[in-house]
């Protein structure tokens, strides 16, 4: 029997981090036997009287089920969890979902990310053991998030940045135009993995195609409504599959076929929008 009751969470800190986003983190109470979050993967937070969405961990739940995740404010919910002080009790559901693959030994990875899509990348960037490249594209200097990560990262990685719009109110270089530069210069990586606004996801996947790269050694993660968790309402639907239960991480192959098999077409023709 699924059951659908949120555990307690406690809300114990959190900081500002990039342009309307906190870094929070929280902690519930550790299940006996219970499976440990994966990277991508994603958990369902409730505030009581306000309602419940779906948010990725930045890092999973740890023994003593303390976790945490960035969340942008966007909505009724998020502004009532904005309005919370460390301590406050709200509700937890999960993990859920499938994450990202695991790379195999000498792999080197590739990651494409654009603004809060660089969320549910970090468990990955920190739990690499092998070699890993990052190319990170966000609006603007303000709309970049997770800095602590990402001082962090610079000193273990590759690391490209890229912003719509620099310092001085120019573009400061392209993701597409970085991953060509990476693409040509170190040559295919085992795995790609990407996550941001899906034209961009969309146009990374077609530039490693367009480099040799098989769909199938391509990762994109597909934000849908995902009210439920656990495929009984029926809000995530990408093809005949369920986002929450078979994503939201998705092979590329994978997610085209199912778009084909329900007589879809992927949104190839848009262009990248600001992340």
């Amino acid at each position: 029997m699924i059951d659908l009751t949120p555990r307690p969470l406690r809300l114990l800190e959190f900081y500002e981090d990039g342009e309307a986003a906190r870094h929070f983190s929280f902690a519930v109470e550790p299940l006996a036997g219970e499976p440990a979050a994966q990277p991508g993967q994603f958990f369902m937070l409730a505030v009581p009287g306000v309602g419940e969405a779906a948010f990725t961990y930045v890092s999973p739940p740890d023994a003593e089920g303390r976790f945490s995740a960035l969340i942008r404010r966007t909505g009724t919910l998020t502004a009532a969890l904005f309005a919370l002080a460390p301590g406050a009790v709200l509700g937890y559901r999960g993990p859920f979902g499938r994450g990202w693959p695991a790379a195999g030994p000498g792999e080197r990875l590739l990651l494409v990310a654009g603004g809060c899509g660089l969320a549910p990348l970090a468990g990955v960037i920190d739990s690499a053991a092998g070699e890993l490249q990052l190319i990170y594209a966000a609006r603007n200097r303000a709309y970049q998030v997770l800095a602590r990560e990402r001082a962090r990262w610079h000193e273990r990685h590759a690391l490209v940045e890229t912003l719509d719009q620099g310092d001085d109110g120019r573009p400061q270089g392209h993701p597409l135009e970085a991953l060509a530069r990476v693409l040509d210069e170190d040559g295919l990586p085992a795995k790609v993995l990407c996550c941001g606004p899906e034209p961009l996801m969309l146009a990374v996947a077609r530039g490693c195609i367009d480099h040799g790269l098989p769909a199938s050694r391509i990762w994109l993660s597909l934000e849908r409504r995902m009210h439920c968790g656990v495929g009984l309402c029926g809000h995530c639907y990408i093809g005949s599959s369920y986002a929450c239960v078979d994503g939201p991480s998705y092979r590329y192959d994978e997610y085209l076929r199912l778009l084909a098999a329900s007589g879809q077409a992927a949104a190839t023709a848009l262009p990248p929008q600001p992340c």
